[in-house]
């Protein structure tokens, strides 16, 4: 089940930013988000770069305020560049980090302004704490489909983060039987070969400790069948006579 997370656009005017950041977050994992009166009317530049992301472009709620879009949210972030006092200044990635921890708590939002002039000051106070990016001051600004990608990246990774995917499914290893079967093999081999070629070189110092290595190695059952084959093929190709 995903987590709350919603992220609230207030005042959007370009359709074609909807549609790059409708795709941004499927592309990540996010599908909540709620527009607080959009200018953008005409929808049909959205759906074009909304590429297998339709449905969460048509998904989209809609709210009359930032009020109404975070009235159920335990936590709101607003992203802007201002210092306000008693708010803190959290990078992206803390943002998303612990957006993902606080969602276990309730619904949290994450709210961008429009492109043109961003968040009001009214709408900096209602949010919580701040969050800009850490941009070079030769150009501070970002577009807003930009911003929503490089959150809801963040946010995907300290998703996975928080939740790492279970470890495949270790493969079945070899027994004590076969990795015996597999040793008798390559010494018949080696011995059909002329490598061991009496007692002693198949002692210690010979057989075993060529073999030590596959058996630390701790074979699957696949593995020493292989071994088993191929070696099983050598000693075969060995002992036949040269023509």
């Amino acid at each position: 089940m995903p987590l709350p997370i919603r992220l609230v656009l207030l005042r959007p005017r370009n359709a074609e930013n909807l549609g790059a950041a409708a795709r941004a977050m499927k592309n990540c994992g996010l599908s909540e988000w709620t527009w607080v009166h959009p200018e953008a009317e005409d929808l049909a530049p959205a759906r074009r770069l909304a590429v297998h992301a339709e449905d969460v472009l048509e998904a989209s709620g809609r709210a009359d305020s930032l009020d109404a879009a975070v009235a159920d949210c335990v936590w709101v972030v607003g992203t802007s560049s201002r210092k306000v006092e008693g708010k803190r200044r959290l990078s992206p990635r803390a943002v998303a980090e612990e957006l993902v921890q606080r969602a276990a708590q309730g619904p949290v939002a994450l709210v961008f302004g429009d492109e043109r002039s961003g968040l009001t000051n009214a709408e900096v106070e209602r949010c919580h704490d701040l969050s800009a990016v850490p941009t070079a001051p030769e150009q501070p600004s970002i577009n807003l489909a930009q911003a929503v990608l490089l959150y809801a990246y963040e946010i995907r990774m300290a998703t996975l983060a928080a939740s790492p995917p279970p470890a495949a499914p270790l493969p079945v290893a070899a027994t004590d039987t076969e990795l015996t079967q597999v040793e008798s093999a390559l010494e018949e081999a080696l011995v059909t070969g002329g490598f061991l070629v009496d007692e002693q070189s198949r002692g210690r110092t010979g057989l075993r400790d060529l073999f030590a290595p596959l058996r630390r190695s701790r074979l699957t059952r696949k593995e020493a069948k292989l071994w088993l084959a191929a070696l099983h093929t050598l000693a075969k190709r060995l002992r036949k006579p040269e023509t």
